[in-house]
């Protein structure tokens, strides 16, 4: 066997191993998405059957209507919009004018806030929810959507750190071009920190939606009435309802997790283009 030979095998078994402990990994990581939805189309009888089934014998898609008719599902999917879109609009359009102000724009308050804004990461939330949550009810707002849904329209300190991190990359020429032509701070932003920083905006978007979406501290301390509850709350009452119903149990957590499954996927090109994009996070 010649050396370029002996080479090009050596190159196509490494990049096969790869491609082999990649496959590994994959099924490890997808497997209990599997067995969740396996176990959801199971009946009692055959959930703790040894050896396991991963294909059910017979596909009982009346779990999923069971779940229907258990607990008011379509309402929880209506809470949980609400509390997991608004904040994304309140997150897009406040985190790009904070990072702007503090990257592009010279102004002495800008090398002092952002430090500032970093450390507010370092405070866990379980310290802020109780004085948060005296706040709130001093104004009068528990059990409403208003301590879920405004905080995001004030930005959140993990996105203004994402943003300003791909807003330092962009050249500063374009923006001081922008004012020559006159443009205002207002309409750079819209008009030229938008349009390039739609990977990053995407991640924001995303990260946001998912949060709100899988969130149940929040709305499990603000919300008190049942019609107000979120899938999240929803999920934990109905695991203490079904008793052990499992399967009942996995169709309504396959219920919850798909969505969330699907848009990542829709939006995973802007997703990963903004991870591997943004100055920090290589």
């Amino acid at each position: 066997m010649s050396k370029n030979a002996a080479a090009s095998v050596k190159k196509h078994t490494k990049k096969m191993t790869w491609y082999l402990l990649l496959m590994v990994f994959g099924f490890l990581f997808f497997a209990p998405l599997l067995w969740m939805i396996s176990t959801s189309l199971k009946d009692a009888s055959s959930v703790f059957v040894y050896p396991p089934q991963w294909i059910p014998e017979i596909f009982r898609w009346e779990n999923y209507a069971e779940v229907f008719r258990r607990i008011p599902i379509l309402q929880y999917l209506k809470n949980t919009l609400v509390v997991a879109i608004v904040p994304v609009f309140g997150q897009l359009i406040s985190t790009p004018m904070v990072a702007y102000s503090i990257t592009k724009i010279d102004w002495k308050g800008g090398k002092v806030i952002f430090p500032l804004i970093l450390g507010t990461m370092m405070i866990p939330w379980q310290v802020t929810q109780i004085p948060m949550f005296s706040t709130w009810s001093r104004l009068g707002f528990v059990n409403t959507f208003i301590p879920l849904l405004l905080p995001s329209f004030f930005g959140s300190p993990y996105y203004i750190y994402l943003m300003r991190q791909f807003i330092k990359g962009l050249p500063n020429s374009i923006f001081d071009a922008a004012r020559m032509d006159g443009a205002g701070e207002l309409r750079i932003l819209y008009l030229i920190v938008y349009p390039l920083c739609k990977p990053v905006l995407t991640t924001i978007a995303i990260l946001v939606f998912m949060a709100g979406w899988n969130d149940l501290n929040g709305p499990l301390l603000y919300l008190q009435e049942g019609t107000k509850y979120t899938l999240s709350i929803g999920l934990q009452t109905f695991l203490t309802s079904v008793k052990q119903e499992w399967q009942l149990l996995m169709a309504a957590s396959a219920m919850c997790t798909v969505p969330l499954i699907v848009i990542f996927f829709i939006g995973q090109k802007y997703f990963l283009t903004g991870i591997s994009t943004t100055s920090g996070l290589k």
